[in-house]
């Protein structure tokens, strides 16, 4: 299969760099652009590209008009990076289309772990159907799980949950970010049915349910210690 190519557009030539060995070193092919006239031109040049991560600070288009131009003809993901955190500024990433909104500084490695998710969503990459971490086995196929070679029960929702969350390892989600993925992005019920899920995922398997962080005042992450 073909390298799956990732624009990345910045005015930093060091942070294009280090987003690009990180992405490289992953496997994906990377194309650059230093602002956002670059950009355009290099997407609608390129119809190979599956996914653009864009700073909102470049000359020319900023990152925001760049996303909204992208959006009127393509569905392609879109991960926005920038030096602000206020929340105004994320809503309005998202409000022209972004898919995901990153601040700096970052890790590369969370960087990454969010374009594999983001590529899975869009069946890009092709779905593992089997997870594993620290003992835990999740088989999509089989729609298993065992820890430590014991088979688990769980409700249909615990799996897609627990799938989630080892899909997005060290990524802290939201709750609103989990209830868009495991319970799609028509379910406008309570956030708290999360914590209710987590609760009995914990519970079910055991020790291994400490792997299941809570991030106060945004939702949860899944981390092995060490990683």
């Amino acid at each position: 299969m073909d390298k799956i190519k990732i624009l990345i557009a910045d005015d930093e030539a060091r942070m294009r760099k280090l987003v690009g060995d990180f992405l490289i070193k992953e496997g994906y092919s990377v194309v650059e652009a230093s602002d956002g006239n670059e950009a355009l031109d290099r997407f609608y040049e390129d119809k190979e590209i599956s996914l653009l991560i864009l700073d909102v600070m470049m000359p020319g288009p900023d990152g925001y008009e760049v996303c909204r131009e992208v959006r009127a003809s393509s569905k392609v993901p879109v991960i926005m990076l920038t030096a602000k955190g206020e929340e105004r500024d994320e809503l309005k990433g998202f409000d022209v289309g972004a898919d995901e909104y990153i601040s700096k500084p970052f890790s590369p490695r969370i960087l990454v772990a969010r374009v594999n998710a983001l590529l899975r969503r869009s069946n890009k990459l092709e779905e593992d159907t089997r997870l594993e971490a620290d003992g835990i086995v999740l088989d999509k196929t089989a729609h298993t799980v065992t820890i430590d070679g014991k088979e688990v029960e769980l409700s249909f929702k615990e799996f897609e949950l627990l799938a989630y969350f080892m899909e997005n390892q060290s990524v802290a989600l939201s709750r609103e970010k989990i209830l868009n993925n495991v319970w799609n992005y028509d379910y406008f019920g309570d956030a708290r049915t999360i914590d209710t899920h987590v609760k009995k995922l914990r519970s079910k398997i055991g020790s291994k349910g400490d792997h299941i962080k809570t991030v106060w005042g945004l939702g949860y992450k899944f981390e092995i210690q060490g990683k």
